[in-house]
């Protein structure tokens, strides 16, 4: 089941020597209910690379969103991520559960706290209403 999400996080570094790992500002790690070495699913909005690795506490109130190792040849500083958390349960609680969805500003700091995991910010990107995709405008006629 889908725990948390963070989402449209700005990634702030990449790091391909270091040896694993995504790095996340404590702060949000506490918004989405994350743990120190749970693994998460890393979506790239810019790119639509995919990679699974674990979370590892970056300073609170940094904003960091770090990709470390291998997984920087695939993310890059600046792209905007998802970044997702599952997790196992029984199913009475799986289909009472409510997931922990946090959405960031630019600077990755926390700007909502929601439970529905299709629900966006509106405008989901400000001053991009006409967007279609993250890489497509709409173009009255």
């Amino acid at each position: 089941m889908l725990t948390s999400k963070i989402h449209r996080a700005t990634v702030t570094q990449a790091d391909l020597h270091y040896v694993g790992s995504v790095t996340i500002d404590e702060d949000l790690l506490d918004a989405a209910g994350l743990l120190p070495g749970e693994q998460v699913h890393i979506v790239d909005i810019d790119n639509g690379a995919r990679l699974v690795t674990y979370t590892i506490p970056g300073p609170r109130g940094s904003g960091i969103i770090g990709i470390n190792g291998a997984a920087a040849r695939l993310v890059h500083v600046g792209d905007l991520v998802i970044i997702i958390g599952y997790g196992q349960m029984e199913d009475a609680e799986a289909r009472s559960f409510r997931p922990r969805i946090v959405h960031v500003d630019r600077g990755n700091r926390v700007t909502g706290l929601g439970h529905d995991p299709a629900e966006a910010p509106d405008p989901v990107v400000p001053g991009a209403e006409d967007l279609l995709r993250g890489d497509e405008r709409h173009v009255p006629a």
